[in-house]
């Protein structure tokens, strides 16, 4: 970790933290008016756009589930019984009903409303319709097509896909996050960096490339992740990547906790609702650990650490963390490690196959792992055990030796879950 500190004294981190939460505070406060403004009114008009679909079906009647994004902030969810063709990206103009069961927390989070269209908007050519309609032109298998819809645009898959990524403990592949932002930061750099080193050879030899291509690659991932609707995982890689180009350009250090810190901090403090937003904290952990690795390993190869260190120890180190929420466990989850490394050149190629029209190319192998076997088992990691180990989590950044007995935790836990079957 070469560079020099963000924070050079606890005094400084601790000032800056203090000025955050304090804003944060101030945040959460104004969010409470809107809540209590919310309460207040037993009707409310706004403008929504369908952000998810969750085909849903009650007493042999089928009807929809609808995420909506309202133009006054909310995110809330309602049901839609009417017989329109409802796709992601609809917008309307529409009646809520107050719930007064409500609390402030569950507002802040995602809520459900009774709610009445009063009028659907023409469809446009929304961008990211386009691409979701494009993507599933490509393949006979509609679980497929949304299989891509969330890899490329963060479309909710269908729910076939979301049992069979759990099975594989590959949700974290599915779900768009900083590994995908990334791989995709990482190709769109090299392949500008050619190009940039051709011509600045030539013409501005005293330019610096960090800057320049930097700039772009930060430019065209905004853009990206204004397009896919910033979900919070995404977000909170897109912010952390910005400020370790930032860091960088600075000198100071990139592997760093207190970069991690400041990320949380703004983040939260710019969005209060991602407090509670399950994949926000969930990414957040896997950096953490990542960060964990890095600290104490960074001196091995780094084929090592890319092929062996980091795969297989995000993967150990965070079941006890991801079973706190997801209980399923499968002997196919073991998987996980090589999946993700082969993630890697899949990702990039798989999109590149998308652009040119043949995104149908591996439909044959990913139907196989889809056809795997369905036989899980469910466990939760008891709160007795999580919170003694996130304790122990923090406590590894300082001491190599209790990561040493972080990791024995983990895999005494999976084969626990293994053997629990």
């Amino acid at each position: 970790m070469s560079g020099v500190s963000l924070f050079p004294t606890k005094r400084s981190f601790l000032l800056f933290t203090s000025f955050i939460l304090l804003f944060l505070m101030l945040r959460l406060a104004w969010l409470y008016r809107d809540y209590r403004h919310y309460l207040s009114q037993p009707l409310h008009y706004t403008d929504a756009t369908v952000e998810a679909i969750y085909p849903k079906t009650r007493r042999h009647k089928a009807y929809l589930l609808l995420k909506l994004r309202c133009t006054n902030g909310w995110r809330c969810y309602t049901n839609y019984f009417g017989s329109r063709e409802i796709a992601i990206g609809d917008r309307a103009r529409i009646k809520l009903y107050t719930n007064d069961s409500v609390g402030f927390w569950r507002f802040l989070r995602g809520f459900y409303l009774k709610s009445r269209p009063l009028r659907w908007q023409e469809r446009g050519q929304e961008t990211k319709r386009v691409l979701v309609e494009a993507i599933a032109h490509q393949h006979k298998n509609s679980a497929l097509a949304s299989l891509y819809g969330a890899l490329y645009l963060a479309v909710v898959p269908d729910r076939s896909v979301r049992e069979a990524v759990a099975r594989l403990g590959v949700a974290h592949l599915v779900a768009l996050s900083g590994f995908h932002l990334g791989i995709l930061s990482a190709a769109l750099f090299a392949l500008l960096y050619l190009l940039y080193r051709f011509v600045q050879q030539r013409y501005f030899p005293y330019r610096y490339a960090l800057f320049d291509v930097g700039i772009v690659v930060v430019v065209v991932l905004g853009f990206y992740l204004s397009l896919v609707g910033a979900p919070p995982s995404l977000l909170r890689a897109y912010t952390m990547s910005l400020i370790a180009w930032v860091a960088l350009l600075m000198g100071l250090q990139v592997v760093d906790f207190s970069l991690l810190a400041v990320t949380v901090l703004l983040l939260l403090a710019l969005f209060p609702r991602l407090l509670l937003s399950l994949s926000f904290w969930l990414s957040v952990a896997g950096v953490f650990y990542i960060f964990l690795l890095l600290r104490h390993f960074g001196h091995l190869g780094k084929w090592l650490l890319t092929l062996v260190v980091i795969p297989f120890g995000i993967f150990f180190l965070m079941q006890p963390i991801a079973h706190l929420f997801f209980a399923q466990s499968s002997p196919y989850q073991l998987l996980s490690p090589l999946l993700s490394l082969l993630f890697i050149p899949f990702y990039p190629l798989s999109l590149l196959l998308h652009l040119v029209g043949h995104g149908d190319l591996f439909d044959g192998a990913l139907e196989g792992l889809f056809a795997l076997p369905k036989e899980t088992t469910v466990y939760y990691t008891p709160l007795w055990l999580a919170a003694p180990y996130l304790v122990l989590s923090l406590f590894a950044i300082r001491r190599k030796a209790l990561l040493y007995l972080l990791l024995l935790c983990s895999l005494l836990f999976t084969l626990f879950l293994f053997y629990h079957r």
